[in-house]
């Protein structure tokens, strides 16, 4: 029988940058709140000491920061017709787990958003015509502005100590000569820390796309660029380029997590309880699941616990919103085959091609350095800033080398036709490896009526829940854009005249492979719009059925972005809490009528 607690406010599932942004945003506005943390207490000190913490074995061989996989995995299947098998090692994607969440281990890029992406069936109806998006392609607008989002992209940069070059501010050009973005949206204020200083690697690339005619520009990075202290009162140090950054804790605190940036203002905060080890089983409802009335979880000695709470924010990572819907029965879970429903609906990822440029042992890149968020970018294209009408695909991709250190185990990287094994592929690797540079087409992705999430009719996690499934391919849309950014990736790398060049890219016909890492930029499944009928959310991120339960994160996003999601994570999330504080609290109910 579970133990009842005394009930709260605000009780928040997940502690990652949703989870610590929605908890200071409602203890400031005067709610007791309970966040409930599945895995362990982590931060800075004492998991980030140095020397052990730059510990490659330890991190990125056997993923200290990952979900445990044993308790809790997904189901994976390429269709309908397929059988899913649990995924059993983590590859193409890294969740968090811990206290920070996968906001501990990001690397820092911190973009905001193209503005045509919020609006990106809208704007590629208008500008090609209806037929241009294939038939079976589910892309839909936000429901939400850049304009309405702007002053929240602001703040959470100030939050972040993001560094970077502005375009323009306030509808003045400030960047040009600077390496700024010139395809970048206004903005009304400049970043708070100036761009960090280049890699060798990055200058490259920024040589030779310029070269080629192209606009680089320097990456929006949550790695400061210098001392800075938030508005929370957070303290940062400068990134010193130790090369330890994305899959690690940074021992430096110079890059932007929940655990450096929040958590320190919430630990002097009465109203605010955090509780890790805390497994939660679903979201408790009414008879009628019109209203939430709290959540039910294992604690960390293994008792089921009932929270209740005025107000339940699920703040975890994009396959754990999904999921807790799905299995508390918020929303009507989607079908594919009769495209009907929304929870699990919209289910997209993220689309890479990868081009490695090989030098003689004059060139040095010197590999070893880096900074997560760090790097030159080229936008042009990405979203829509090129003419896709003749080439027959929707989405685009920005272009960047993003140089966050080559770690001694996972770093070697070697020219096409060399050994994967022996006395030859140790000679060779010894040869390049500080004399080469990875690039990225860092490809958004689009949703489609068969890709989605369910929960698995066979397969169940430690806690005899059913595991999420996720059914997934790529498309044909896919592949052809992926081609095409491959090919133009490919024509900068050799405009720096190397000796080989590698092209890792997507050919037709290939499928999905759990095996490769890409990103952890998954997105979907629970998604935000201004209809019922193809979204579980409104543009405030609350659910249309269940008025007392919001639903911030990647999960709420229509289709994959070509930019990192963290930045529109954040934005979103301050835009939904805004609206909690100001109009939900003082009239609780659907903040849009449906």
């Amino acid at each position: 029988m579970a133990t009842v607690l005394k009930k709260v406010d605000a009780v928040i599932v997940g502690f990652g940058w949703t989870g610590a942004i929605m908890a200071k945003e409602l203890t400031e506005a005067g709610l007791n709140v309970v966040a409930l943390e599945r895995g362990p207490m982590q931060d800075t000190y004492p998991d980030g000491n140095y020397p052990q913490v730059i510990d490659e074995l330890t991190y990125s061989v056997r993923k200290k920061l990952f979900v445990d996989i044993s308790k809790e995995t997904v189901t994976v299947r390429h269709s309908v017709n397929d059988v899913a098998l649990p995924n059993r090692q983590l590859g193409a994607f890294l969740p968090g787990q811990g206290v920070g969440g996968a906001g501990l281990h990001w690397s820092g890029v911190h973009f905001r958003v193209d503005p045509i992406e919020l609006r990106m069936r809208s704007h590629y109806e208008e500008r090609y015509g209806k037929k241009f998006i294939p038939e079976d392609m589910t892309i839909q607008d936000f429901g939400v502005t850049y304009e309405e989002l702007e002053p929240f992209f602001d703040f959470s940069e100030k939050v972040f100590g993001t560094s970077g070059t502005a375009w323009s501010v306030k509808g003045q050009i400030v960047g040009e000569g600077k390496g700024a973005n010139p395809y970048a949206p206004d903005r009304s204020n400049p970043f708070p820390l100036e761009a960090q200083k280049n890699t060798v690697s990055a200058m490259l690339f920024q040589k030779a796309a310029a070269a080629s005619g192209y606009k680089p520009y320097n990456l929006p990075s949550a790695n400061t660029s210098g001392p800075y202290t938030n508005p929370y009162g957070a303290q940062m140090g400068p990134c010193n380029f130790c090369g330890f950054c994305s899959g690690y804790v940074c021992y430096m605190y110079s890059k932007a997590s929940p655990n450096v940036n929040i958590l320190p203002a919430l630990r002097q905060e009465p109203k605010f309880e955090l509780r890790t080890n805390a497994h939660v089983l679903r979201v408790n409802l009414t008879d009628d699941k019109k209203l939430a009335t709290g959540v039910s979880y294992i604690d960390a000695q293994g008792r089921e616990v009932e929270q209740p709470a005025d107000l339940v924010i699920l703040g975890a990572f994009q396959f754990n919103n999904v999921r807790l819907m799905l299995l508390s029965g918020i929303g009507k879970p989607y079908d594919p085959i009769s495209n009907e429903g929304v929870v699990g609906r919209n289910f997209a990822y993220q689309n890479m091609a990868t081009v490695k440029a090989f030098f003689d042992k004059d060139t040095h890149t010197n590999n070893f350095i880096g900074a997560g968020g760090n790097g030159v970018a080229i936008d042009d294209f990405n979203a829509d800033n090129f003419d896709h009408g003749p080439h027959g695909f929707v989405g685009g991709s920005p272009f960047w080398v993003n140089q966050a250190g080559s770690r001694p185990i996972a770093g070697t990287s070697n020219p096409p036709g060399t050994p994967a094994w022996g006395s030859a592929w140790k000679r060779t690797t010894a040869e390049y490896y500080t004399h080469q540079v990875s690039m990225d087409a860092h490809g958004a992705h689009q949703s489609y009526r068969g890709n989605y999430l369910d929960l698995d009719p066979t397969y169940k996690d430690a806690y005899g829940q059913p595991l999420l499934r996720m059914t997934f391919n790529w498309q044909e849309n896919d592949i052809k854009m992926n081609m095409f950014m491959a090919d133009k990736l490919a024509q900068i790398a050799k405009a720096m005249n190397p000796k080989s060049v590698a092209v890792l890219g997507k050919k037709m016909g290939e499928k999905f492979n759990t095996a490769a890492y890409q990103t952890t930029h998954l997105n979907g499944g629970a998604i935000m719009g201004t209809d019922p009928k193809t979204s579980a959310l409104n543009r405030y991120l609350q659910s249309w059925d269940v008025h007392n339960v919001f639903v911030p994160g990647a999960s709420a996003f229509p289709q994959g972005l070509g930019y990192n999601p963290t930045g529109l994570v954040a934005a979103l999330t301050y835009w939904s809490a805004k609206a909690i504080r100001e109009q939900y609290l003082k009239n609780p109910g659907p903040l849009v009528q449906a």
